[in-house]
Formats: C-alpha cells, sequence, structure tokens
C-alpha cells in the first residue's frame, strides 16, 4: 500500500483507475508533474481525461500544485490518392468504397475529400449536413457510420454553395484537410479533383503520396485523359499502384442481358501498355448507385455488389504491405 512517506507512488496509486496506465507521476515537493500518453484517444477524449486525472490529482494529500503534459505516439501514416484525368468516371464512389474495404480488412483508415469544387463524400458516407469542428487550430475529423472519418469541403460551406476559388486557395484548402487530427488512422485515403492542377501538385510535393489508384471507364476519352494523370504520378515519382475499370459492363434487371456501353477491357489493356497493374472491374449496377446516393456505400454490406470492392481493396492492401 502506498504511504505518505512515498507521495509520488500515492499519486500514482490514485490515477491508476483513471488513467488507466497512461499516467507517468512525478512529485517534487508539493507540486505534482503528470505526463499523460494519450495515443489513440480522439481530441475530445484527450481533454477529458486530462481534466479527470487533473481533478483527481488534485485531491491527493500534500499536493498544492498539478501540471499535465499530454504525449503520443505518432501512428505511421501513408497517403493512398485516387485519382482520374477526367470528372464522371466514378472515382469518389470507388474512393469511398476502397476506404471502407480497407478498414474492413484491419486498417485504421481516414478519408480526405480533397475534391474541393465538387465534394461528394459527406454524402456517399452519410454524414450529409454534419459540420467538422476545430480542436488546437486544426480540423477534428467527422465519424461516419461506415467506420472511416471524414474530412471535406463538404463539411465546411453551407450545401449547395458554389466554391469558387483561385488555385492556391483550393490547394491551402487541402492541406487544412490533410493536415488535421488524423493521429487515429495509419491510412489515409484521399479523393482527389479531376485533372492535374494546383491541388494535385500540392498533394504531390507536400504531401507526399505512398502510391496513387487511377481510375477510368473503358471507353478511349476516358483512358487518355487518365493517362495524363499517370504520367504525372509517375514524373513526380508516385507509385501507381494500380488502374481500376469502373462503369464495366451493364446487366440488364429486366432481361438479364449484358451489354457494354462504355466498351470492356479497355483500362486493362492500357494497364498491360504501361506496364502498371490492373486492380479489377467494377460493374455498372443500379444497385451501386442508389446505395451511394443513400449513403450506404456497398463495401459496408456482404451483397455481390461489394465483392470488387473488397477485392480491389486486397490487392491494395497487399501492395501496401510490400512497399
Amino acid at each position: 500500500m502506498a504511504s505518505a512517506s512515498n507521495p509520488a507512488a500515492a499519486l500514482d496509486a490514485l490515477l491508476g483507475p483513471i488513467a488507466a496506465g497512461r499516467a507517468t507521476v512525478r512529485v517534487t515537493g508539493d507540486s505534482a508533474s503528470i505526463i499523460l500518453d494519450v495515443t489513440g484517444l480522439p481530441p475530445a477524449a484527450r481533454d477529458a481525461l486530462e481534466a479527470d486525472v487533473k481533478a483527481a490529482a488534485s485531491t491527493a494529500p500534500g499536493i498544492a500544485s498539478v501540471r499535465v503534459a499530454q504525449t503520443s505516439e505518432r501512428v505511421q501514416q501513408r497517403i493512398i490518392a485516387v485519382a482520374s484525368g477526367k470528372g464522371g468516371v466514378g472515382k469518389s464512389t470507388l474512393s469511398a468504397n476502397l476506404a471502407i474495404a480497407l478498414a474492413r480488412s484491419g486498417r485504421k483508415v481516414g478519408m480526405v475529400d480533397a475534391d474541393i469544387y465538387g465534394p461528394s463524400q459527406p454524402r456517399l458516407l452519410g454524414v450529409e449536413g454534419i459540420k467538422a469542428e476545430a480542436h488546437d487550430k486544426k480540423l477534428v475529423p467527422v465519424a461516419t457510420g461506415v467506420g472511416v472519418p471524414l474530412l471535406s469541403m463538404g463539411q465546411l460551406v453551407p450545401g449547395g454553395q458554389a466554391i469558387a476559388w483561385r488555385g492556391p486557395m483550393a490547394a491551402g484548402a487541402l492541406t487544412q484537410l490533410v493536415d488535421a487530427h488524423w493521429e487515429m488512422v495509419d491510412t489515409l485515403v484521399v479523393d482527389m479533383p479531376p485533372g492535374t492542377g494546383d491541388v494535385q501538385l500540392t498533394m504531390i510535393q507536400k504531401h507526399k503520396p505512398a502510391g496513387a489508384v487511377i481510375v477510368s471507364t473503358p471507353q478511349d476519352l476516358a483512358l487518355i485523359d487518365a493517362t495524363r494523370a499517370i504520367d504525372l504520378f509517375t514524373k513526380a515519382g508516385v507509385p501507381i499502384i494500380g488502374l481500376v475499370e469502373n462503369m464495366a459492363g451493364y446487366c440488364c434487371p429486366h432481361c438479364g442481358g449484358l451489354s457494354d456501353p462504355f466498351g470492356t477491357g479497355g483500362a486493362e489493356a492500357k494497364a498491360e501498355t504501361l506496364s502498371i497493374p490492373f486492380l479489377g472491374r467494377i460493374p455498372l449496377t443500379i444497385d451501386i448507385r442508389t446505395a451511394s446516393d443513400a449513403g450506404t456505400p456497398p463495401a459496408a454490406g456482404n451483397g455481390a455488389e461489394a465483392e470488387p470492392f473488397l477485392s480491389i481493396a486486397a490487392k491494395v492492401g497487399d501492395w501496401l504491405q510490400r512497399n
């Protein structure tokens, strides 16, 4: 049993049930200094724990003043940029489902919606209308019902409001989204805007993605622009994890007939030409569209629509393990 002759031990025993091993105590005279390990705790929980520890320590016999300092181990974080050369190829839908599938595999995944001018992740991840807050001058990711916290410009401006910013402002917004409270995340999926402009350059130069997943539909027009995106990342030294062919094939829900309104096999052939991995195909189905619009991405469930996303995520996960 701790005694008054050993105030540090007495204080440590007092804090044990509250701090659960996270507090390191040092007592000098009637002053207590406490180092609090807050690794893995969200900002609100960190502050609440500090307040509880400080309040408890202040009641200890012989202690007149209490100082508490927070410390945490930084989780090694890797960024996956999901990009395309043009809009309308399903990049955001792929990003959301990839993030969810990676989280289901055991990774601690976060999502940044870097499509500053056309943010859609709040709708896709079911948190539309929920605003992001700040703590210590940094944004706090918004929790979602699918286990992937999110930050997006769509959480910072009124719905439907146009974001008419020049390149430097958009690049600055990206930095705020990425340099946020992502301490609990080891894999950050970034839904990039289409094209090869200021936001892409800021991501590459300042935040250095571990790799890029490129999304395209099978037709030649989309592949021309996807090739430009691949070229940008390659020249910047960002490895290409692979190419995904989206909207690949349509099965009529009435007659069961199969058709290829956007062509077939174009992305796989392009991947072979460019000597980059082909990650898989996502079919064009009404179920994927309706689930995405409803904020319940297919990868969060166990239906057939989840399978292609889980397969692609497994290949991305394997790449992260090897690199």
